[in-house]
């Protein structure tokens, strides 16, 4: 599904407050970068931020489900969420939530195996 023009310029300026955002288009959508780091991602007119065990518990507190990426395959999901439409609407959060998205993406695979470790113990 096409990601509409006018959405992914509303999303970028939400997340202005960030800092440094860029979209760029991919399969269809668009990735959400944070420097050279993807921390988003927007398909149709939804917004996905990646998370990690941190942050998870807010999305799913707040009912919010995983990034599906094929219709024909609903088990098969990515490490990204839909971000609330409240938290969309106002700036200041939407930056929030995204900020702790970007920390997960600049700290890359290996903080991911190092909590699997802490985990494992």
């Amino acid at each position: 599904m096409a990601v509409n023009e006018d959405f992914l310029k509303y999303v970028l300026e939400q997340l202005a407050g960030l800092g440094h955002v860029t979209g760029r288009r991919m399969f269809g959508g668009v990735g959400l970068y944070h420097g050279e780091r993807i921390f988003g991602l927007i398909f149709g007119d939804t917004l996905y931020f990646k998370v990690d065990d941190s942050n998870r518990p807010d999305y799913e507190a707040r009912g919010m489900g995983r990034f599906r990426p094929y219709a024909d395959r609903p088990q098969l999901s990515m490490t990204y969420y839909e971000l609330p439409a409240d938290a969309l609407e106002d700036a200041e959060e939407c930056v929030m939530w995204a900020r702790k998205s970007a920390a997960i993406a600049a700290a890359g695979p290996k903080r991911a195996a190092r909590r699997r470790q802490r985990h494992a113990r």
